[in-house]
């Protein structure tokens, strides 16, 4: 019962986030397209360069369709324990993507400043001033959009693309202060504002990167989280102790290693039973865990211990 329920929520998982990304790439062309067009005619390369951002979230929505799917296939005799970090991968090809586009955008707004060779900066039209405040909103509503489905179904690919959003809505505040006070007289804001923007995209690149990394090389879950592990596997009857507890993140699934101490005169099926209502209790209650392996140590009277050391 409990596989055939895991499955479905997988199942549903998996749904979701294409739903999601379908509905990022949706908005991000039209909303590009239209800050692409506004730049050009109201002459600002503050929003030209949010325009480029913008395009990026679509290529980075068609990289967490792909992983979301890889990391999705069942296990196979050379993957024994799947794909989940399929999904680690396609949010370290996010990070990689903004970095580049956060390296272009930051170029571009330099070259604006100092390779004009004398001639003077274009005052950014009413239209540019807009769409940095439409994209500003779009972007914030999918941002939250986006975030709430990568927590309901644990998705760091997901939640990368979320931060894609915030990242470039954060942008579009730098476009919108340059546009204005470029507007208000001070013509280089609006290159400045692009190369704040390279630094919004620079900073969410690495966090996404670092959290991938975390994922990839086995990082234990917080302190709390096996506290809680521990005190669920001390309530089954016949733990007389936890020995010991390790846990590592595979992709967006868990995987623990506990020790348990039962007492040492018990039967082999009734040790059994004790390990597996722990395995059972921990994969429960914490829907992450994607398998959870119990030892069980016996608890060895003195003087059992005595005749074991004569």
């Amino acid at each position: 019962m409990k596989c055939m329920i895991t499955k479905k929520k997988e199942k549903e998982g998996k749904s979701l986030a294409m739903h999601v990304s379908a509905v990022s790439i949706m908005m991000n062309l039209l909303l590009s397209v239209f800050k692409l067009a506004a730049g050009i005619f109201a002459h600002s390369g503050a929003m030209i360069s949010d325009a480029v951002h913008s395009a990026s979230d679509v290529f980075s929505s068609l990289v967490v369709i792909a992983g979301v799917h890889l990391a999705d296939q069942k296990s196979d005799k050379e993957h024994p324990y799947g794909h989940d970090r399929m999904e680690c991968v396609a949010s370290i090809i996010l990070s990689s993507m903004l970095m580049a586009t956060g390296v272009v955008i930051g170029m571009t707004g330099i070259k604006n400043i100092f390779g004009r060779n004398g001639e003077p900066m274009a005052i950014p039209g009413v239209l540019a001033l807009f769409a940095a405040v439409l994209s500003i909103a779009v972007k914030e509503w999918m941002y939250w959009y986006t975030k709430a489905a990568a927590k309901k179904i644990n998705s760091g690919a997901v939640m990368a693309d979320a931060w894609h959003h915030r990242s470039d809505a954060l942008s579009s505040v730098g476009a919108l202060v340059g546009i204005a006070g470029a507007r208000m007289g001070a013509p280089v804001l609006d290159p400045v504002a692009s190369i704040v923007i390279c630094f919004f995209i620079a900073k969410a690149a690495i966090d996404i990167f670092r959290d991938a990394m975390d994922k990839m090389v086995d990082k234990s879950c917080d302190d709390e989280t096996v506290q809680k592990m521990e005190e669920f596997a001390m309530s089954v009857i016949g733990v007389k102790r936890i020995d010991e507890i390790r846990t590592r993140m595979f992709g967006a699934k868990v995987y623990v290693d506990i020790e348990i101490a039962a007492e040492g005169k018990l039967e082999l099926v009734r040790s059994h039973e004790i390990a597996e209502k722990v395995h059972l209790c921990i994969e429960e209650h914490f829907p992450d865990v994607k398998h959870c392996m119990v030892h069980v140590n016996p608890v060895i009277d003195m003087e059992d211990n005595d005749q074991i050391c004569l």
